[in-house]
């Protein structure tokens, strides 16, 4: 079984990192994501400490100090891609890792914010002859679905996504529950957290889930997601 987690970790995790790094050594994934990391010495520390627990492979993305980025870390042999054309602000927000039977990208999209990552990743990026997995904190999902309201950006974009055969895991192990990853201080719940596989894929998902005790017990303000294949 191989086993993807994906975690936003709040602003780079602070105070919060051991146990961060404790969280995932439970969780006992092979490749794990992080969004909101941050390539300051907090950023060093959890590179640092993910060697020692055996993720010796890691890809981060291009930026300083406490910019919200996005880093891969793999127990599995990996090559990587960095993507200065991506978008001309944030082309940090996306990381690529290539394993043996898949690319994998790892996302954090800025919340509320022009981008163009969706129309990078669709227009300019994939490969239709190499499956990929994109997995992280896209800050958008289906409104009145992932959401009670219709406040979500990118919706077309994240539906175009869809039409170039990408398959929501949550909802395809799932169905139509509401499950929410992320909470406002006025209690609205929003699932931000997404892991998106290629359909030529889609027979080796076995389970797709959040762990929400995490985000409960202020480990980070998301739940980390577990994708499972096999």
């Amino acid at each position: 079984m191989l086993r993807i987690l994906s975690w936003n970790i709040q602003q780079g995790g602070g105070s919060r990192i051991p146990k961060i790094l404790q969280a995932i050594q439970k969780m006992e994934a092979q490749i794990v994501v992080l969004s909101e990391f941050h390539n300051n010495n907090s950023g060093l520390k959890i590179r640092t400490n993910m060697i020692k627990l055996g993720y010796l492979h890691q890809v981060v993305g291009q930026t300083i100090d406490a910019t919200n980025t996005v880093a891969i870390f793999s127990k599995l042999p990996s090559g990587s891609a960095l993507f200065d054309q991506a978008d001309p602000t944030y082309n940090h927000s996306i990381v690529r890792a290539d394993f043996s039977a898949f690319r994998l990208y790892g996302a954090y999209f800025p919340h509320k914010k022009k981008h163009r990552l969706f129309e990078f990743l669709i227009e300019d990026e994939l490969d239709d002859n190499i499956p990929s997995i994109l997995v992280g904190d896209l800050n958008t999902g289906k409104n009145y679905i992932d959401q009670k309201g219709n406040s979500f950006w990118y919706t077309e974009q994240l539906e175009t996504f869809e039409e170039r055969g990408f398959l929501d895991a949550f909802r395809l192990i799932n169905g139509g529950i509401s499950e929410f990853s992320w909470f406002s201080h006025q209690g609205n719940g929003y699932r931000y957290d997404h892991s998106y596989i290629d359909d030529n894929l889609k027979d080796l998902v076995k389970n797709c889930y959040y762990h929400h005790e995490y985000r409960e017990n202020k480990y980070s303000d998301h739940s980390p997601m577990i994708l499972e294949l096999g």
